[in-house]
């Protein structure tokens, strides 16, 4: 059933097989002797097919669903059942509705490849975390009070020069990695450091642990930027990328590329502009994920026009780092033409709304981004924001939308205080951390349907200690869905897939 609003209620999933209807209505019965040797054949034939359906289903989930196929709508369905392959992929999402769904439902069960939710939990997509500063992750929550520049100089940059010690690395990223599970994040795209070993590292425990990653090994190679002690040589740095790439796609065990290397220059000011045209052209040779921070703070955008008489969008073109498997970070300083670049080149947006209100200047204008119809997603910039929720992430997104449309300068008044029209609702922030997310990372994730990868979440309401309260009767299935949005802890999430691997169980 799909939502917006007050419109019309509507089915949206695909519906059982005539052949598995008639397969479950059982053989033909007669008293004569031909139809009786008929009618045994018969039923050994749709005993071995209905095994055969059987054993093309890895397994599957039964139980309330809810997921955004649509930007600002959503489908909610009391009762769905979601069929998956050996390889991972959604193969049928039915409702009751569905010729034969009970009869599919038993013969599951009977081959013990049902789970049935309880009454009270939800199966919803996986999460997917556009913006990770992996290595950041023992610092999360120190020094937020802080202008950025000190707390690069005094928090981050010590921080990821110890990861020179690859010992050290695998320490941090493997709690890293289970947190952001345990809390729902099924796709993340990671920063690293400079160092290929560690940023090896963390490309080899997403594939241990299960989770989807986008790994990038970062680059900066500016004097006048970068801190002594954590610096690369311009050709050093283009080779180890070379390398890092060749390296994570080679990764035993990762023949589906469930883990992705990313080209990682930090930003414009830590990278020469041979750094940038290097990496530009890795990127066109080996078709790669590209991320960066673009125009986040007014000191960032006054360095692109000072230095190249170009903003970031513009100088990321003109390198090939501009690509259709771009993902820009924060993006606050966008001009109309910056947009329309994005757009036409088929990159994405990481809207990163809490960390934006630490260190960004200004508000993302999200609300002209998704209705330019700009691929955009959720990021919750670890450890620039402290949280490792991407639930949490979308309500930070509605929340900044509102500062932004309300305002805040007291000395004004209400009519110019703000800018009228820019809320953005949770539906479309839900969108953003779920199908939004998967657009970005060029993945079929984000929702339920045949062909997608069943990245998914139990949700569940009645977990102990849980500030979850949904009482029956009292809430619309939107208001369920802002509820879930809005409230759902780490506590909450008792089960999670990726690519129908079961990698939480609580």
């Amino acid at each position: 059933m799909l939502h917006h609003g007050a419109i019309p209620e509507r089915v949206y999933l695909n519906h059982i097989s005539p052949l598995w209807y008639h397969q479950m209505a059982g053989p033909l019965v007669s008293s004569r002797p031909t139809l009786r040797r008929l009618s045994r054949a018969r039923l050994l034939q749709d005993t071995n097919n209905k095994m055969q359906q059987i054993d093309s289903i890895g397994f599957a989930v039964r139980g309330a669903l809810y997921h955004c196929p649509v930007k600002g709508e959503f489908e909610y369905h009391a009762d769905a059942l979601v069929l998956v392959d050996h390889q991972g992929q959604i193969t049928e999402v039915l409702t009751p509705e569905a010729p034969g769904f009970a009869a599919r439902c038993a013969a599951l069960s009977e081959a013990n490849e049902l789970t049935e939710l309880a009454e009270g939990q939800y199966l919803m997509p996986g999460m997917v975390d556009l913006h990770v500063h992996a290595p950041q992750w023992p610092q999360a929550g120190k020094g937020l009070d802080l202008p950025l520049y000190d707390w690069l100089q005094d928090y981050t940059f010590p921080l990821e020069a110890k990861f020179a010690d690859v010992t050290f690395a695998r320490e941090v990223y493997p709690h890293l990695v289970n947190a952001l599970l345990a809390n729902g994040t099924t796709s993340a795209v990671y920063f690293a450091t400079v160092h290929n070993p560690a940023s090896v590292a963390l490309a080899e425990i997403c594939l241990e642990l299960g989770q989807r990653g986008y790994i990038g090994k970062v680059n900066m190679d500016d004097p006048d930027q970068c801190p002594p002690y954590y610096i690369e040589s311009t050709e050093q740095g283009l080779a180890d990328t070379e390398a890092f790439i060749q390296q994570v796609r080679a990764l035993p065990g990762n023949e589906q590329q469930l883990v992705n290397p990313v080209i990682t220059p930090r930003f414009v000011p830590s990278c020469t502009r041979a750094m940038l045209q290097g990496l530009g052209e890795l990127a066109q040779r080996y078709h790669c994920h590209v991320q960066t921070h673009c125009s986040e703070s007014d000191w960032a955008r006054d360095y692109s026009q000072a230095h190249y008489g170009q903003s970031d969008v513009e100088i990321y073109q003109s390198m090939g780092l501009l690509t259709d498997r771009t993902i820009l970070a924060h993006s606050i300083f966008l001009s109309d033409s910056d947009m329309a670049a994005i757009r036409d080149a088929g990159a994405a947006i990481a809207h990163c709304p809490l960390s934006n209100t630490y260190f960004a200047n200004a508000a993302m204008k999200t609300r002209e981004v998704l209705d330019g119809d700009l691929q955009v997603g959720l990021g919750t910039d670890l450890a620039g924001a402290p949280i490792p929720s991407v639930f949490h992430t979308c309500l930070d997104a509605v929340n900044h939308s509102r500062a932004r449309e309300d305002g805040t300068n007291t000395h004004l008044p209400a009519q110019q205080r703000g800018e009228a029209g820019s809320r953005v609702s949770f539906l479309e922030a839900y969108w953003m951390a779920t199908v939004g997310g998967g657009l970005a990372i060029d993945a079929k994730v984000g929702l339920f349907a045949p062909g997608y990868a069943f990245d998914a979440l139990v949700v569940d309401a009645n977990a102990p200690d849980s500030d979850l309260y949904l009482p029956e009767g009292m809430d619309t299935p939107r208001d369920r869905l802002e509820k879930l949005i809005s409230l759902t802890r780490r506590q909450n999430i008792r089960t999670v897939w990726v690519q129908g691997r079961k990698v939480i169980q609580k």
